[in-house]
């Protein structure tokens, strides 16, 4: 008898737009009133409805300009004149319109180093900062609580000064040199982005969040620039406008959701050199003055919907505007590697890793050989308790908490090891080892109470696997074809292994249920020491690599970019990595096809940069096939 469900069929919601993750997302610009004075090289703090503008340069002929502008949602009104006129200079950007300092910038003689506190109607000459600046430095923070951050002097500066209501203190630098920066946050939370550089191609995409004592790098911006803008808070901001070369005046806008960027609606206008406000979040926000190339009085108003429609995954909906149906889901082939924190010995080879893109561990490896072990954060890496034996060649399984450092070789005396050690979070202890007594080259997948070991060298290579139940490691069926190196992903009683040594030859996969191993569709790219990341056999990706004795479509390490994805029938080769790398530690135990992080290798050189796998929440249209 038919269902009556599938007689009638179901309800599917209709939506007049698109779901969206944030309601930044769907935020737009329109016009605000005009300045009184048209400039560029302006700043600006306060919020979209009390806003305030300082500083600038008018022209032509280029003059300074000292007058300050406050603006009330629709217009701007000439307010208190500062002691000394000048540009390209900071502010406190998340003061407020009644409590702002206006600190360095640019004067007919050169660089200053002035600092002047604003309450309202007047400003004060206050406690200068300890190096002049000329060129748009970052500023941040409250006119009690500010960051000074780069700029140029000349020279362009990595150099960063906090201001605690009466004088300003040095502190850690910003990892790159640079100037002409967005900026957004408060001083112990403060984040810069985009900006020149002294070195080609001359502009930045680069990101950098303070977290009160140390400056990271994270996510670049989709569109390097300079002289760009922006306004809210260091996990919620906005960045807009600025220049390339060209000269092109950017209307581009990207929102920061404290770890990517995503680019949102435009700016009206292409500008450059223009000042941002708004220190709620990514809301609200307030774009004026400028280069658009004339000096401009253009203001624009940035508004996020206070209702939306949030993205979920698994949604059917119909878009009755464009009539499509859409489906949400993560699609992994639309995935991208992003930058994340660089490990502290940055000579970390042939090394094992567990745990997720942001809480994991990396133990073992060379060169030389080393026990260190590392933990991530999913920001920066920090040196823990080292394993009890050093090695390479080591797999590893589980989470940073509880976790499996599997095998290895040692050098000297070149050995071979079965060694087996468990990590409880803090130290490693010996537990119990391999059957196998020759394993370098093996991989491993699972938890630290249910892992899985494959493929093994040197000589005699074989598929040997074994399952180990938490107290005892027991021999099951090989894999049909032997070979060491290759990568694994998934769990103890379901998992797919690939490639491997010689790592131009072998492109085969096997597909493992918790008892025997079947061939299944060959990767792409044949490789070798490969990092991978997958929940199960039916859903995985593998990435870096090299391809020692191939001849295409590139010997050696020039493939060790590429990334493909599993999706439980074929191989699909999607974005590349940023760093060419082997051998280096990565998510697989615990990571999936939509979050992972690869760490170290080697390429040549060695390196120690990490990089962080994200597959985003997408609107895919359905179509009749």
């Amino acid at each position: 008898m038919a269902k009556y469900s599938n007689i009638k069929g179901f309800t599917v919601q209709t939506l007049s737009t698109d779901t969206v993750a944030s309601s930044t997302i769907g935020g737009s610009w329109a016009s605000g009133g005009s300045l009184n004075n048209a400039r560029s090289a302006l700043t600006g703090s306060g919020t979209q409805t009390a806003g305030l503008a300082m500083q600038g340069e008018l022209g032509p002929p280029s003059t300074y300009e000292g007058t300050a502008e406050e603006y009330n949602g629709s217009s701007w009104t000439n307010a208190g004149e500062m002691n000394t006129a000048r540009a390209q200079g900071a502010a406190s950007k998340n003061g407020s319109q009644t409590a702002t300092i206006s600190f360095v910038g640019r004067t007919a003689p050169g660089a200053v180093a002035l600092n002047e506190s604003y309450n309202g109607s007047s400003w004060t000459e206050v406690g200068d900062v300890n190096t002049a600046v000329r060129a748009q430095p970052g500023g941040t923070g409250t006119s009690t609580a500010a960051l000074k951050i780069g700029g140029a002097g000349p020279p362009i500066k990595a150099d960063v000064e906090s201001w605690n209501g009466s004088s300003w203190t040095e502190i850690a630098n910003l990892n790159g040199v640079k100037f002409a920066m967005g900026s957004a946050g408060i001083q112990t939370a403060s984040l810069v982005f985009g900006g020149a550089v002294p070195a080609g191609p001359g502009l930045t995409g680069q990101t950098e969040q303070w977290d009160g004592s140390s400056w990271t790098e994270l996510s670049d911006m989709n569109t390097a620039r300079e002289y760009v803008q922006g306004n809210g808070l260091y996990t919620d901001a906005l960045g807009y406008g600025g220049s390339i070369p060209s000269p092109q005046f950017l209307t581009l806008t990207e929102f920061w959701n404290g770890s990517s960027w995503t680019e949102v609606a435009d700016l009206s206008n292409g500008v450059s050199n223009a000042a941002g406000a708004g220190s709620t979040g990514s809301d609200l926000g307030l774009n004026f003055g400028g280069a658009l190339p004339s000096y401009s009085t253009v203001t624009e108003e940035w508004t996020a919907p206070s209702v939306f429609s949030k993205i979920t995954e698994g949604q059917l909906y119909f878009n009755s505007t464009t009539n499509t149906f859409k489906e949400t889901i993560l699609d992994t082939p639309g995935g991208t590697w992003s930058s994340g924190g660089t490990m502290n010995n940055d000579e970390r080879y042939f090394s094992g890793g567990a745990g997720i893109k942001t809480a994991a561990i990396a133990f073992g490896g060379d060169s030389p050989q080393i026990n260190k072990t590392e933990s991530y954060n999913g920001t920066s890496w920090t040196e823990v308790n080292n394993l009890n034996t050093t090695k390479n060649y080591v797999s590893g399984a589980g989470t940073y908490t509880a976790a499996l450092c599997i095998n290895g070789y040692q050098n000297p005396p070149n050995v071979d090891l079965n060694q087996v050690e468990s990590w409880d979070g803090t130290n490693w202890t010996e537990i119990t080892e391999t059957n196998e007594t020759a394993n370098a080259g093996n991989v491993s997948c699972g938890t630290q109470t249910a892992a899985l070991i494959t493929m093994r060298s040197p000589t005699p290579i074989a598929g040997r696997t074994e399952l180990w139940n938490g107290s005892a490691w027991t021999e099951t069926t090989d894999l049909n074809t032997a070979r060491p190196n290759g990568a694994v992903f998934g769990i103890s009683t379901s998992a797919l292994a690939s490639a491997g040594s010689p790592g131009a030859t072998y492109t085969k996969a096997e597909s493992w249920d918790g008892s025997a191993w079947t061939e299944v569709g060959d990767v792409n790219l044949g490789r070798q020491s490969l990092g991978s990341a997958g929940a199960n056999n039916l859903s995985g990706i593998i990435f870096a690599g090299n391809r020692p004795g191939a001849s295409s479509p590139a010997p050696g390490y020039t493939e060790a970019q590429r990334t493909e994805f599993w999706n439980g029938t074929s191989w699909t080769e999607i974005n590349d990595m940023s760093t060419d790398r082997a051998g280096g530690s990565s998510s697989k135990s615990g990571g999936s096809a939509t979050s992972a992080h690869a760490a170290g290798g080697n390429a040549p050189p060695y390196t120690g940069v990490t990089e962080e796998w994200t597959v985003d929440l997408t609107n895919k249209t359905i179509t009749a096939s």
